[in-house]
Order: C-alpha cells, then structure tokens, then sequence
C-alpha cells in the first residue's frame, strides 16, 4: 500500500537535521516502549496471571513479544499507520480528520466516525494516567532488589519523584529536552549490553524467534496461555503515543530511531531475560534488574528512575498536545495554553490538565501499591485504541489512498485479528484495576462529545433568534444610526446573520462605528493554515466587513495580529481605535428538545470553568466590551 504525499509535511531531514531529529525522537517518542523491559517480562512470570517459567513457556513468551514488537510496531505502525498522517500530523484525531472529510462519506457515517476517532483518544488519555505511576514505580522498586531496607519507602519515593515531575512541567521540557536523547541512548545500550551478556550464556533462547512456539504455547496452556497475552501486550503500549509524535519528528527520524536502536535493544534485552530464566527461574520475580551483577544495580536503578521520567514526561507532552488539539477541534472548553519554547510549536504547558494528571497518577500510586498492581489495569485502553486506528487506517487507504478493498482488508484482518486477541485477554483484567482506564477514557468521551453538542445546541439557539444581516442593513440604511470614528469588531460563529452583540449594542448604545468588522474565527481539520490563506475579508456596504480567520487545529488563535495583516477599505485597523465587542452568555438548562438535562448542566458547568474569549484569542482586555446574554438550552 502506498499513500500520496502530503503537502503540509515537512521535507525527508538529511544529514546532522536528520542525526538531531533522531536524537530527539529515541528520548521522546520511545520513552514508554523503552521501559517496558522493567516489568513486561517480569508479569508474563510473576505477576497474578503468571505462568510457571518453563523453559518451553519461557521461549513461547519470548516468541510473542518478539512478533508482537515486529507485526504491531515495526509493521503495522512504522510501515503503515505513520503513512496517514494529516498535513504531517499523526495521532487517532489525525485519522479521525482524515476519514471524516472524505468525500463519499455521509454525515451520518462521518458523525460515527468523528465519535469513533474521538472515543479512541479519550481512552488513549485514560490509560496515559497510568505511564508515569507504572513506569516510576517499576524503576523506584529496583531499590528493594539492591536492599530491603527501601521496601517500606517505595510508594514514598514514587510519589515524590512524580510530584517534583509535575512541578517543573511550567518551565517546559526546551530546557532539559537535549538531555533526554543521550539518556536513553545510553538507557537503550545498557539494556542490550545486559541482554548479549546472558544471551551469551545461552544462545538457545535465539530459537524463540520461530513463530512454531508462540504457537504451541498456546496449545499447551490454553486459557492461562491467552490470559498471559495480555501481559505480552504491555511490550507494544507505547504505540499509539509513537504515532502521535510524527508531528513533532516526522517518519523518517522515527524509523531510523527505531530500527537502528531501541528495537534490537529491546529484543536484546527480552532474550536476555528469558536466557537467565532458562539458567534461573527463580530469577522471574524481578528478571530485569537481577540481570545485572550486584556492583551495578544501584547505578541501573538510577538509570531506570531516568528513564521511567522521560517516558512519562513524554506522554505529559502528549496529554497536553492532545487537548490542544481537541480545544481546536472544538471538544474541550477553553484553556489557559503556555508555550515554553519560542521555536518548538509542540512544547506546551496546560496547568489544568498537569494538575489533574498529577492527582491521578498519585491517587493510582496510592491506590494500587506496586507496579504488578497496576499491571494488571493496564492495556485495556490501548488495545482498544489499537484497534479504533486499524479500523480509521483502513478508511484512509480505501477513500484517500485508492487501494483496492482486497488488499486493505485482508493488511487490516490481520492487524485486528492480532489486537482483538490482545484486547480480549486484556479484558480479563477489569476485576483487577482495568476498570480504571475504562471508566475514565468513558468520561472523558461524554465531557467531550457533551462540549461538542452543546456547542452545536447553543449554535442552533442564536440561529433560532438570528436577524438576517441584509434586513438590518436595510434598516440602518432607512433609518441612520449615529456613526462614530474607528472600527468594532463583532466576533460571531455564524457567518450568515447579524452578531447578537451587535443588535444589543445599538439597541442601547444607539451608535455605530464608522468600520464594523463581523469576525469568525474558524479551526480547519489541518494541522497549519498558510499565511496567505489565513484572512479572507468580504467588503459589504455602510462600512461593514465579513472577517473569516482560519487556524490549524495545532496552531493558537491570535485575532489582533491576523486583523493587523489584513486589507480593508479606509486602510488597516489601527489597534487603538479597534473595539472588541463580546457576547457573555448566561446558559441556563431547560428540558427543551436538544440535550438530555444531565448533559445541558454538564455543559452549563464546563462553560462556566472555560477560559476567557478576550485571553484565548489574545485580544487586549481593555479594548473589550462585553455585553451579556441569557440563552436557554
């Protein structure tokens, strides 16, 4: 399959761009797939589902991790997923866009879809609550192995590195992000040094790479065997993040990070860790860090705390790109945004979202106690999101691609058929802690689409009550108002009415200014608009214009600097004489036809707690006037 060439994507990188994307793209994108070897192994063994570590057991695990890593990663997501990508953007909501604006897509079909795309990212921000408090852990735990003496101070420990990790989130990752590539560089080399110096004590355990004993593994432990699959899943979770990154890197640095050397690291490291289970099965309670001579441990041990903070720094990031997306989009209320880098559009820092990651991950470090704990309730949200990608990618290379049903189908039957047998086996994980990442990829699904419809519902009040915009042209036009120097902006999301804004102003104001600007702002389904294509003004008659500002859905809307770039008759605005005028609405829940009534409070609710219009769009307070309004739902 093959997929066309897209526009908005950067140029291949070559040469020392390519080498420092690279870098970039090891201590980033592969932060979470990296430290998985800290407890993957360690639970297919040891963990409550685990099975005896037999030497034919041992080789069927390492069989599945080692064409897990191959088929799902190497394969289906380097190879085929990160082809989709939406103006060089990845992700489930890059699918999602992409699939929704095919043309012979219905509404109805694209309306599934959106929520589809939608749901998979929701439950891809559920389970991201759990990367930082497994991967810490996971790391703080190799302490007990050095001594006891730290068994008591583990959860201690965790929560404090991860509080410290949330802390500093405001001064943003530009500063210590050229620090992340070499450390897990040297993360990726240790792990497979650690790996070869077993693997050289038992060169038998290289016969795990024929698939015949993930096969018979399954033959000989029928049900228990399938329960294990779901802790063989844990190798492969970080994909989906991996996918997200592409923006941030691009195809080709990832791949080359990939290939080159986290994937024959972490091989390395897997076969390392089954080859002493063959010599030692005693060894599987904690494999990884028992794999290292005593001398070492406590320098491992440091070396994993670093590791397991960058893989969650990593999927922080990724939580705070994500919900700038979705406030673009239009399905999250608006938040205060910072950006911490003048020249990385992707560093950004979200203090509601850190917060509340923050309380999570403490609350499931308290909650679940240990890394095996918390094991077992990871996977089921990603499986699932694994397969809400295959499904979208399918779409892609059908409508967008071109390629013929036969052989889409038959790339996608295969991918499904490997994640619906990770998601099943993940789905005996519910009772165990799996409900968690379910229950809050499901809320934040509602908070989401509930913003999203009430946004549409609250759209359809003011075109219910909107006043034609050619009628009241014609009626200032019999009956002139008083006209006053300067220009008003009146920000409205229909561009074909008369803003309520305007009518109330001159209802009691009795005054109109010389220039009256009717501004919608719009977010694209891209990730950039151009320059050239950012402003379209429509002259109309009396002095009034229709102002249309597209934004990507990665870019921060600034209305005074894109009205500042804009030709209007009379010459440019001049920002002190400009007046911004807003609508402040007070929504009120009715049990009209629209929304359920829990879902019209909800959106009261989240309306309420949404970041200032005058903040979001960079508009100078005191150019603002603000006249409110009281709409029922």
């Amino acid at each position: 399959m093959s997929a066309p060439s897209h526009a908005g994507a950067r140029p291949a990188p070559r040469g020392r761009d390519l080498a420092v994307l690279t870098l970039g793209a090891i201590g980033i994108v592969y932060g979470d797939i990296g430290t998985s070897p800290l407890y993957a192994l360690r639970e297919c063994f040891h963990g409550p589902h685990g099975i005896d570590p037999s030497p034919a057991n041992v080789l069927g695990v390492l069989s599945l991790i080692f064409w897990s890593l191959t088929l799902v990663v190497s394969i289906k997501y380097l190879t085929f997923v990160m082809r989709a990508d939406n103006g060089g953007e990845g992700g489930v909501l890059a699918l999602m866009a992409l699939v929704s604006r095919q043309p012979d897509a219905t509404r109805k079909s694209r309306a599934r879809l959106i929520a589809l795309g939608l749901f998979g990212a929701a439950l891809l921000s559920g389970e991201g609550m759990i990367t930082p408090a497994i991967s810490v852990l996971s790391a703080v735990e190799g302490l007990t192995i050095a001594t006891p003496i730290f068994q008591p101070y583990v959860v201690a420990i965790t929560i404090a590195i991860l509080i410290g990790l949330f802390v500093i989130q405001s001064r943003g990752t530009g500063m210590v992000g050229a620090m992340f590539g070499p450390i897990m560089v040297v993360w990726f080399v240790t792990i497979a040094v650690m790996g070869l110096s077993w693997i050289r004590l038992n060169s038998h355990v290289i016969v795990a790479f024929n698939p015949v004993h993930a096969v018979s593994f399954f033959m000989r432990n029928g049900s228990h065997g399938f329960v294990v699959l779901g802790s063989v899943f844990l190798v492969v979770t970080g994909c989906e993040a991996l996918y997200a990154d592409m923006g941030h890197f691009g195809r080709r640095p990832i791949r080359l990070a990939w290939f080159a050397l986290a994937f024959p690291a972490l091989l390395l490291n897997y076969l390392g860790q089954g080859a002493m289970l063959l010599i030692k099965p005693e060894a599987a309670a904690a494999p990884f860090y028992l794999m290292a001579p005593t001398w070492a441990l406590i320098p491992l041990v440091i070396l994993a705390m670093m590791a397991a903070v960058i893989a969650s720094q990593a999927l922080i990031s990724g939580v705070f790109s994500l919900t700038h997306q979705a406030i673009q989009l239009g399905y999250c209320p608006r938040m205060g945004i910072a950006h911490t880098s003048a020249s990385q559009r992707g560093q950004i820092y979200i203090p509601q979202v850190n917060w509340a990651l923050m309380v999570a991950t403490v609350g499931l470090v308290l909650g679940f106690g240990s890394s095996s704990a918390l094991a077992a309730a990871y996977g089921i949200a990603v499986s699932s999101t694994m397969v809400i990608t295959t499904m979208l990618a399918y779409l892609v290379a059908r409508g967008s691609w071109g390629v013929s049903r036969g052989m889409a189908g038959s790339v996608a039957a295969l991918f499904l058929f490997i994640e619906f047998g990770f998601l099943s086996a993940n789905l005996t994980k519910i009772a165990e802690g799996g409900w968690f990442p379910l229950a809050t990829g499901v809320l934040l699904y509602l908070t989401l689409s509930t913003w999203k419809q009430g946004r549409a519902l609250l759209a359809s009040r003011f075109v219910d009550r909107l006043h034609p915009l050619e009628t009241f042209l014609d009626g200032i036009t019999s009956k002139p108002p008083h006209r006053v120097s300067g220009a008003a902006v009146f920000m409205t999301g229909n561009p074909d009415g008369t803003p309520p804004t305007l009518l109330h102003n001159l209802e009691h104001n009795k005054i109109l200014h010389q220039r009256v600007i009717l501004l919608t702002v719009v977010t694209t389904d891209g990730p950039v608009v151009a320059p050239d294509d950012r402003v379209t003004v429509t002259p109309l008659r009396l002095g009034f214009f229709r102002v249309r500002i597209c934004y990507g859905f990665t870019e921060d809307p600034d209305v005074p600097a894109a009205l500042a770039q804009a030709s209007f008759a009379g010459g440019p605005l001049v920002p002190a004489d400009t007046t911004y005028f807003l609508g402040t609405e007070t929504l009120l829940a009715t049990d009209r036809p629209g929304l359920p009534l829990w879902r019209e409070r909800l959106f009261v609710m989240m309306s309420r707690n949404a970041l200032r219009a005058t903040t979001f769009y960079r508009i100078p307070p005191e150019r603002v006037v603000e006249i409110g309004m009281q709409v029922e739902l």
